[in-house]
């Protein structure tokens, strides 16, 4: 019996879901996702963040959640790859996801690597958090453009 009320709850899913799922009710829900894959926990995290994906594609944090999941557990070269996946699909917040991988990259002990793709991400033209990350993760940080020592 409880598989068919599963069965029915996943095919109740559809492109409405989408409209029914407010900004607030999202950020509850990727705040819970956050808190399962900071403990390494794959199944929660996946379940949330896969939801995520559904309801906000084009979005950068679904893949963040389900990387930092594989990262929290050990399986960074897992993070890299979904990365990649995600860079493809959130072409807006591609920097950033980018600049996440350059840190999954170093976990994989995939450092020459990893250090070309950091510091491609910190000359971005376009900034925001992928470039800020990137600098950061490279050491950069404190560093400007102009002459103040």
């Amino acid at each position: 019996m409880s598989d068919r009320v599963d069965a029915g709850a996943a095919t109740a899913a559809s492109d409405e879901t989408a409209f029914v799922l407010d900004a607030d009710d999202a950020r509850i829900l990727a705040e819970v996702g956050f808190l399962a894959a900071g403990r390494g926990d794959m199944g929660h995290a996946d379940a949330i963040f896969q939801a995520l994906r559904a309801v906000r594609p084009g979005r950068a944090y679904p893949w963040l959640g389900l990387a930092l999941a594989r990262l929290n557990a050990g399986s960074a070269d897992e993070a890299v790859r979904l990365l990649e996946q995600g860079e493809a699909s959130a072409m807006a917040e591609r920097g950033l996801l980018a600049a996440w991988r350059g840190l999954a990259l170093q976990l994989a002990g995939r450092k020459a690597e990893s250090t070309r793709l950091l510091q491609a991400c910190a000359q971005d033209g376009e900034g925001g958090e992928g470039v800020a990350l990137a600098r950061s993760l490279l050491g950069l940080h404190n560093q400007t453009n102009d002459d103040t020592p």
